[in-house]
């Protein structure tokens, strides 16, 4: 039992990288097999056809996101502060190594563009999770309207990852980060409600997001 999980996790691992090479439309049970010295008839064992690995793929790695997260809440050297912007710094660190795991849930979400869809709803999960990160860390700051902020926040985590997932440039990782930062900024300045910061989000909609990206 204890190789099989192993393997299992090996297997999964393998299968995120070749999709953030390959794509999730030409990623297939074979091209894993053959990346983990393993015939496509074992996979087929726990895995019966490419959508059922890509499903555990992206769990699996829905269960290490999960994880960080946990971690930068707990880390009581950061300040609230840091721990919303710690993602740039990890996609940063993602781009150097030319990893981009972020990018699958965005690109599941529009590979499978049914609601009901498991693929979708894993991927719509993570976002959940995200902004649910997101807004817990803006009431710790006890900004106005952290419902609000944490949806311009995660908007630009979405719009960078969708923009890595065509250009995989550091450029992009870099402005998404600035704007974050001008968000929070302001947030935390805004008296009432009054402050806006349609010019900034504006700003990234134009530069980052491409439309047909959009869940």
């Amino acid at each position: 039992m204890e190789e099989n999980t192993v393997l299992r996790e090996d297997v999964l691992a393998e299968a995120i990288k070749i999709l953030e090479i390959e794509g999730i439309a030409n990623t297939s049970l074979e091209m894993v097999a053959e990346r983990v010295s393993c015939p496509t008839s074992d996979l087929k064992r726990f895995w019966p056809d490419r959508e059922a690995l890509l499903y555990d793929a992206l769990r699996y790695l829905s269960q290490q996101v999960d994880a960080w997260r946990r971690q930068l809440l707990l880390d009581e050297t950061l300040s609230a502060e840091q721990k919303l912007l710690a993602r740039y710094a990890a996609l940063t660190t993602c781009v150097s190594n030319q990893r981009y795991p972020g990018c699958l849930f965005i690109a599941a979400c529009t590979f499978y563009p049914d609601p009901q869809h498991p693929i979708h709803q894993l991927a719509e999960q993570q976002k959940q999770a995200s902004l649910a990160y997101t807004h817990e860390l803006l009431t710790q700051l006890e900004v106005d309207d952290p419902e609000m902020v944490a949806k311009q926040m995660e908007l630009i985590v979405e719009g960078c990852l969708s923009r890595l997932l065509v250009k995989r440039s550091q450029t992009d990782v870099d402005t998404a980060r600035r704007l974050a930062e001008d968000i929070l900024r302001f947030a935390q300045c805004r008296m009432g409600g009054a402050l806006s910061c349609c010019r900034y989000l504006t700003q990234f909609i134009a530069h980052i997001i491409p439309s047909s990206s959009i869940c």
